[in-house]
């Protein structure tokens, strides 16, 4: 009877992904915080919109400068560990062998298989610092272009999350009504993205959007009843 084939389901959430996930989770949640906490404490949308837009704009800006300034430092640090690595190789080559020895043995090496791994790592320079740095650090080494991509992406979901609360009160006069419509439309808004997360991030999608809307929902709802407490 032939075999099965065994088809392994594995997913890692790639870099653009985990900076949709960071901006409009954010985007989402805070825009939608501050203008339900101004609904109870102004009388006019157009507050609520010029507010929320300013924090918008201000947020997007934050987000992917972080965004860029973290990638940055990733860049950076590696390269540090690198020249270090790069150093040490130099100057203390039979510690660094001994570390190279001492990994693949965690691996079950030993005897001839053992020495014959060592000399294939170590006779070349590049090839031994890119495997301490992959090995012995858990390093991997970044892309030099995700500095700017991530800055636009994170940014730019922060952006697109933080509109979707605040496209009620554009659209209408009554600040309550403008207020239950973006309770509404942001929570189905949680909710999906919840469970679009949930699928490329692995988990259960209804856990996901559960608690990416229970999030949001508790945010809100704690800005309005300070807002009309102290308003």
């Amino acid at each position: 009877m032939p075999a099965v084939p065994h088809i392994e389901k594995h997913f890692t959430a790639s870099e653009s992904v985990r900076d949709v996930v960071i901006g409009m989770a954010d985007g989402l949640t805070v825009p939608f915080a501050l203008a339900a906490g101004l609904s109870a404490a102004v009388s006019s949308s157009g507050v609520v919109v010029t507010a929320g837009l300013a924090e918008v704009a201000a947020g997007a800006i934050a987000m992917g400068l972080g965004g860029y300034l973290a990638a940055r430092s990733d860049i950076e640090h590696y390269d540090s560990e690198a020249t270090r690595e790069e150093h040490e190789i130099e100057h203390l080559r039979p510690r660094e062998i001994q570390e190279v020895e001492t990994i693949f043995k965690t691996y079950g090496l030993s005897g001839p298989n053992l020495m014959a791994v060592i000399d294939a790592v170590t006779s070349d320079r590049k090839r031994w610092i890119d495997f301490m740095m992959r090995f012995e650090l858990g390093l991997e080494r970044p892309d030099p272009r995700r500095a700017p991509v991530s800055a636009l992406t994170i940014g730019g979901s922060y952006l697109v999350g933080g509109l979707i609360p605040l496209i009620p009160y554009m659209l209408m006069a009554s600040l309550m009504e403008a207020l239950q419509i973006s309770v509404i439309v942001t929570g189905i808004a949680l909710a999906v993205f919840g469970a679009v997360k949930g699928h490329f991030t692995g988990v259960n999608k209804f856990k996901s959007a559960f608690q990416t809307l229970l999030v949001g929902g508790l945010a809100a709802g704690a800005a309005f009843a300070l807002a009309r407490a102290f308003g």
